[in-house]
């Protein structure tokens, strides 16, 4: 990928992040509900009418919306995405607060995914129709049907409810404060990647060069390991690309349930305080990471994969 061409992404990052900015502030605006009340609510106060004006006067919520967009808009140039409503604090420092806590959830995830998806999407294909098989593809179907918050209230009552063996509220983002929302999260990614290498490895099984690597005397093990994974899993670095991060985004019930202190934790709070210069400095965030990453994996797989390189 050639440097005009990574600018001509980063142009286009800007472009879609001006957008998303936009669609997000206008949904934002026309939502129902007064954020002043919401505020003040949150606060445990009740105001009268006329404090309730004064602060919506004082936050330039009176005034018209393409007024209030391009204040915001000039203020988010400047890396200032306002101040939350129910917390009182700068949105930037609260995001970068909890963005850490959030990577590592999703980074351990992902680890837990690939752990036991790869060697059972290719146990599964090499041992196609047997026993093992069935077995791999029925807890993959099972995995894939599970609602995520059923199985996470199931963990807290098995691991830590009943056994008592890791921690169900805790300040802290320790590793242990980590393993049950990690194992969510993981459970359903598990299940799909697993039928996505298994139908991979198998479709790899049938091809020219298998065969012919198989006339030619090569230990069955050379070939699986030696030419059919490494054109098997380089498709992969796209699909984990993205995984991650979705997962940036979709951690909220996760955290929410084991009230881990990430950022999706801190947006459903946002939401349900109307809090929205958090809400719409979380979306941004999140389209931003989501983009970089989808940047960073497209480069990825040009240099692993020469055939295709972008002129």
């Amino acid at each position: 990928m050639t440097n005009k061409t990574i600018a001509s992404r980063i142009l286009q990052i800007i472009i879609v992040l001006f957008g998303i900015g936009f669609l997000t502030f206008g949904l934002t605006y026309l939502a129902p509900g007064d954020p002043v009340k919401a505020m003040y609510a949150a606060n445990g106060g009740v105001p009268s009418e006329e404090v309730v004006e004064a602060m919506r006067e004082k936050m330039g919520l009176n005034k018209p919306f393409p007024i209030q967009y391009f204040n915001w808009l000039f203020s988010c140039l400047h890396g200032d995405l306002g101040t939350s409503y129910s917390l009182n604090k700068p949105v930037v420092s609260l995001l970068l607060q909890r963005l850490w806590p959030t990577l590592k959830l999703a980074l351990f995830s992902m680890i837990l995914m690939l752990a036991v998806s790869v060697p059972s999407g290719v146990l599964s294909a090499v041992k196609h129709n047997k026993a093992v098989d069935y077995i791999i593809r029925t807890f993959s179907f099972v995995g894939v049907s599970l609602p995520g918050f059923w199985l996470g209230v199931m963990l807290i009552y098995i691991f830590a409810l009943k056994f008592k063996l890791l921690p169900v509220i805790s300040s802290d983002t320790g590793f242990k404060k980590m393993i049950l929302p990690a194992v969510t999260l993981a459970f359903s990614m598990t299940a799909k990647y697993t039928r996505q290498i298994r139908a991979a490895v198998l479709e790899e099984l049938h091809q020219d060069y298998v065969v012919g690597a198989r006339t030619r005397g090569l230990k069955e093990s050379t070939v699986l390991f030696g030419h059919v994974l490494p054109n098997v899993l380089l498709p992969l670095v796209t699909l984990l690309g993205l995984s991650f991060g979705s997962l940036l985004g979709g951690t909220a019930v996760a955290e929410v349930i084991f009230s881990y202190p990430g950022l999706g934790n801190l947006a459903v709070s946002a939401v349900a305080a109307r809090d929205y210069p958090l809400i719409q400095g979380y979306v941004l965030l999140v389209a931003l990471i989501y983009m970089v990453i989808n940047l960073i994996v497209d480069i990825a797989y040009e240099k692993l994969d020469p055939r295709t390189k972008v002129r």
